[in-house]
This record gives C-alpha cells, structure tokens and sequence, in this order.
C-alpha cells in the first residue's frame, strides 16, 4: 500500500524520506558486518529527521500530516530483494538514490518560491550530502554520487537477463502458435530458443565484462607506467585534482607530494579521482553465469504450460503467466529506473504483448504463405 495522498513536491519528497528511513532500518537488520550495520542506522535516523523537517513544512503550508508511515511498493520491494540477496544486492542502487536525492534537493533549494520550502531542501541537501559520502567511503566508492550515480551489479545482470529471456522466447513460441504448430514443435522450438538465448546472453555478458575489465586494466598499467616514467608531471595532475576538490594549492601540492612517495598510493588515488575506475566484485564469468541462469528461467517460462499439460488450455496459461512475469519483471526494473511499480509493470505488460502479437502474426503470415502446409494444429 502506498502512503496516504499528499500535495506537490512536500508530498513527493515526505514520501521518498519515509521510503529511505525504512529501507535503511531493513539494511541494517540483516547486515552482518557491525560498521555497515552502525552506518545504516544512523542513515536511518538522519532520514526520520528529514521526515520530520518535511511534515513541518507540510503543515506550514496548511496540509495534514498523516500518522501512517507505510513504505512505498517500491521500497518494500528493494527490501525484499535485500532479505533474500543481501544488502550487497541493493547497495549499488542505494547509493545511487542517495546521489540523486542530493541533486534533487540542490535543484529545489535553487527553484523553489517558497522560502520555508527552499530552506528545507538547502539544509537536507547539506545533510543528504554529508551521509551520501560516509555510504559511498564505506562501499569504497569514495567521492559525491550526486554527481555520478552508476548502477551495476549481479541484480541488473538478473533483471535484464530475466527480461530477455522472457519477452524473446515468448515471441518466438507465439510465433510457432500462429504457424499452426503442433505441441511437440512449440516445445522443441521453446527449449532450443530458451538455450540459444541463454547461451548467447550469458556470452554477450562475459566478454562484455571482460572487455571492460580488460579496457580497465590497460588503463591502469598505463598510469603505473606514466607515474613511474613522469613521475614530476603526475605530481602536478594529483595537485591539480586536490585543488578541484577544494584544496589550496598549498596544501594540494603538500598532499601530491607525500602521495608521490609511495607509489601504490598514487596509483590508487589517479585510479579513482583521474579514471574514475571503481573497484568491482562483478567477476566476467560470475556475470556470463548469473545472466544466461536469469535468460534460461525468463525463456523458460512461455513453454512451461506445454511441458506440464497437453490440453488446448497450455495456450491460454502460456499467455497468461507470460504476461504476468513481464508485469512483475517491469516491477523489478523500476528499482533502476525510479519509476513506479505499476507504471513501469505496466509498459514491460504492453512491450510483451507487443512482441506476442508480432510473433504470432509473423507465424500466421508465413504458415499461410506456404499455402497452409503447418504442422499440425497446436490444439490436439
């Protein structure tokens, strides 16, 4: 259930604190490592805080506060996913909510009219800033994540893999419907297109994160040798960055300076602030594995009424558990994207239908095109 109706943006932003406070007392339950445990309930109750600071305004501006506190489907979904998977799973999307929040409220504080409401959102885009880095420090991705919000990670891999393999097979099985096919041959062409699907999505997967790994560490074995071979201009680039980040040119050229001694140190550091290479658990295998496993159980599902039943009634659930996993896996993909649950179900219901209807008239077409020599009716 969502939260009760409010009005214009103090409603929008009650509404995404309430979501933070609870999402990160759920991250805290089921940590197990004591820092991220501490680190998130204290997130928690910056956020009850700034719940508290938008019902104060909302009242200022004549609105009623509700006592229900209910989270958001949205919410309880990345919950859910977090009990299941592990905070690991969903911390890469936390932290990039945590940077667009940053940026939301810079942006408020800059365009609001109302004074009470401007105030708010300086003081909690501060604050939200503040508690953005110590989550960032601790997922060792150092830096402001309002200004880069990079979504990754094994659960992506899963979604999208799921969401392939589900609308691709579903259009090549209503396309062997429309042909006139018998059972056998949806069955034969459902398990040979589950497989070919997999096996290529879950390839795509590894070479493209091993290219990218790849990519990475050519770049990082040229820096190793830039700082070994130009040891005084590197000196230069890390005063350079220091002094971007706020430093006096000083103080910048001090720091440089002692991290030039010790050379790992510097590597590091241009790894991080000059390439804006970040450290990644996702492996090039792990990610080819996790998404041709996620492709196969999306592909499977359009075929499994023909594995489990031979009545003419295979179709109709066929169709119907189809179009409700593309429902629920455009749920699922709205924990990246930041739409709702139901607008974001919604389109991935109508992009399936759309291809189960381009498959089966495709099927029909050709069937009919070779004067109707199918094989057999799909209906015994």
């Amino acid at each position: 259930m969502s939260h009760p109706p409010t009005d214009g943006l103090v409603g929008h932003y009650l509404a995404e604190e309430i979501d933070a406070a609870y999402l990160y007392r759920e991250l805290a339950a089921v940590e197990t490592d004591g820092k991220r445990r501490d680190l998130f309930r204290k997130l928690a109750e910056v956020e009850d805080r700034h719940v508290e600071r938008w019902e104060q305004v909302l009242v200022e501006q004549g609105g009623v506060v509700s006592e229900d506190r209910r989270p958001t489907r949205r919410a309880r979904l990345v919950a859910w996913v977090a009990r299941r998977l592990g905070p690991g799973a969903v911390l890469p999307m936390i932290l990039r909510e945590e940077g667009r929040e940053v940026a939301a409220y810079l942006r408020l504080a800059k365009q609001a009219t109302d004074p009470s409401t401007s105030e708010t959102a300086a003081v909690l885009a501060a604050d939200s800033a503040t508690h953005a880095q110590e989550l960032a420090n601790i997922l060792g991705k150092p830096g402001e994540p309002w200004h880069s919000s990079e979504v990754g990670g094994y659960l992506r891999s899963v979604v999208y893999g799921f969401n392939d393999g589900l609308t691709a097979n579903f259009g090549l099985v209503a396309g062997v419907i429309g042909a006139s096919a018998a059972p056998r041959f949806v069955i034969i062409s459902g398990i040979a297109g589950a497989v070919a699907d997999a096996l290529s999505m879950g390839a795509s997967g590894y070479l493209a994160a091993k290219s990218e790994a790849e990519v990475h560490a050519h770049d990082i074995e040229m820096e190793r040798y830039e700082i070994r071979l130009m040891p005084d201009l590197e000196e230069d680039e890390l005063a350079l960055i220091y002094e971007a980040k706020g430093l006096e040119p000083g103080q910048a050229r001090i720091t440089a300076h002692a991290l030039m001694a010790d050379p790992e140190k510097a590597l590091a550091t241009k790894v991080r602030e000059e390439l804006d290479i970040a450290e990644s658990t996702v492996t090039p295998l792990r990610d080819g594995l996790v998404t041709g496993t996620a492709t196969a159980i999306g592909a499977i599902i359009p075929i499994l009424p023909f594995l489990l039943t031979s009545s003419g009634w295979a179709i109709w659930i066929s169709l119907t558990i189809s179009m409700l996993a593309h429902f629920g896996v455009g749920g699922a993909r709205s924990v990246f994207t930041g739409r709702g649950i139901w607008a974001s179900g919604r389109d991935m219901f109508l992009v399936g239908f759309g291809v189960a209807a381009a498959g089966y008239l495709i099927g029909l077409a050709l069937e009919r095109a070779m004067g109707g020599a199918g094989m057999g009716p799909v209906v015994p």
